[in-house]
């Protein structure tokens, strides 16, 4: 058992496989997450001395500052450590590193990140950046203009300044300021949703997302404006109903990043690399944007918790129906899906008693639709051979999770209409493989 492993308590393991946890739960999962990110980077500054990579000095003197400041204030650096992008690309270059990659992933960031703490610390420094391009990213805090003639590696004295600091690059300088924009400088956005949910947007850090030909460009005031709109309705709806949701995405979702939508419809994602990040295309309405943070959460939970407590063994080769999805799945993938429609199911239980009409009508279909179908893929799992002891166990308190949903009671024809739409999806999903 690794050490992180050992942080998952007999607890936390029952009443994430119920398909709960609550705040106190993804407290300690992201709590786990933040540790990994510490390990990955205390690795990358080791690798790249080992390597001899030529910013190897620039990230141990960075990690330096950050072990100074830490000693004196470590609110700051943890905030900043938990900025999702940070464990990104700790994690790819970690692995570049090790592996002797040319990938482009330079642990000389750290010294970016190391300003941003120093900013968010209000801790005057001097320290080297390396700088490649007219921008550099400060992770958590934004992305500043650089001056014209900086470039290579170069020399930046920190000067605490009211809200923010003064970046000076020689006898040029830069204003950041962390709640705002200005010349040469654009701030992450927070959502001042509520004081227990505010997320940022990212919408400038390279790292913000692993698939980056989707992400969208920055967004716009008027844009901005409008996901406001709409993350507070989706706060109300949460915290009003789904009380156990709404302590989970306080607590693990700090970032926002917009994605491109698709023709129809809307996309939203989780990502191992980014835990504290809902990547979504702009959201429609509050209703809708509460239902993709609850299926999101659902996928932020069962990764961290697989990053400490293997639930699967090695993949076989063998591939699975699922009902939410155009291809055939391997086990885990199948566990993923399965683990966040038993939270779409949970979010329309509750929802559709809230609403009337047709949004009452379709609420009922969702429930009964999903409920069956995660239902189903759990007996799948349980079947499949690859799932581990640990495994089983956490599948088949799901599946008591769904079997108890199952015996409650949705209008006739909701539930008429929940099995045709489950019908078309396997006989299109049989047609299209049997194809292939």
């Amino acid at each position: 058992m690794t050490p992180i492993a050992q942080l998952v308590s007999d607890e936390t393991f029952r009443k994430l496989a119920a398909g709960g946890g609550g705040s106190e739960v993804m407290a300690g999962l992201r709590a786990m997450q933040l540790l990994k990110t510490r390990f990955l980077i205390r690795g990358l500054v080791l690798e790249a001395r080992a390597a001899g990579h030529p910013h190897a000095g620039l990230a141990a003197r960075a990690y330096d500052l950050l072990a100074e400041i830490e000693a004196g204030r470590g609110e700051p650096v943890e905030a900043q450590l938990g900025h999702p992008a940070v464990g990104a690309w700790a994690l790819r270059t970690y692995l570049s590193l090790k592996e002797g990659r040319a990938t482009g992933d330079d642990p000389g960031r750290l010294a970016a990140l190391a300003v941003a703490v120093a900013v968010r610390s209000r801790t005057a420094c001097g320290i080297r950046l390396a700088v490649d391009g007219d921008t550099v990213v400060l992770p958590g805090l934004g992305r500043l203009a650089t001056p014209a003639g900086v470039g290579g590696v170069a020399e930046v004295t920190v000067r605490p300044d009211g809200e923010g600091a003064e970046l000076r690059f020689g006898r040029s300088q830069v204003r950041v300021d962390p709640t705002r924009d200005g010349d040469g400088w654009q701030a992450l956005h927070r959502l001042p949703v509520s004081s227990a949910f505010g997320p940022v947007i990212d919408d400038v850090d390279p790292y913000r997302w692993n698939a980056v030909q989707t992400v969208e460009p920055r967004l716009s005031r008027s844009q901005r404006e409008h996901w406001t709109s709409c993350a507070r309705d989706a706060w109300r709806i949460l915290t009003s109903r789904h009380w156990t949701v709404a302590g989970e995405v306080a607590s693990g979702v700090s970032a926002l990043t917009p994605i491109q939508a698709p023709a129809f419809g809307q996309n939203s994602a989780t990502s191992r690399e980014t835990f504290g990040t809902v990547a979504l295309s702009e959201p429609q309405h509050g209703l809708g944007m509460a239902a993709t943070l609850a299926h999101e959460i659902q996928h932020a939970k069962l990764t961290a918790l697989t990053d400490a407590v293997d639930l699967t063994l090695p993949d076989d080769g063998r591939r699975h129906y699922a009902p939410w999805r155009k291809d055939p799945r391997p086990v885990y993938g199948l566990l993923q899906g399965a683990y966040a429609y038993l939270g779409v199911a949970g979010f329309w239980r509750r929802q559709h008693r809230f609403e009337g009409g047709a949004r009452a009508f379709r609420g009922q279909v969702e429930f009964a639709r999903w409920r069956r179908a995660a239902y189903r893929v759990t007996g799948t799992l349980m079947a499949s051979g690859g799932l581990n002891d640990r495994g089983q166990e956490f599948v088949k308190a799901m599946r008591g999770t769904l079997e108890r949903w199952l015996d409650e009671p949705v209008d006739l024809a909701a539930a008429a209409q929940a099995r045709r739409e489950a019908d078309q999806h396997l006989q299109a999903w049989t047609a299209r493989n049997a194809r292939g």
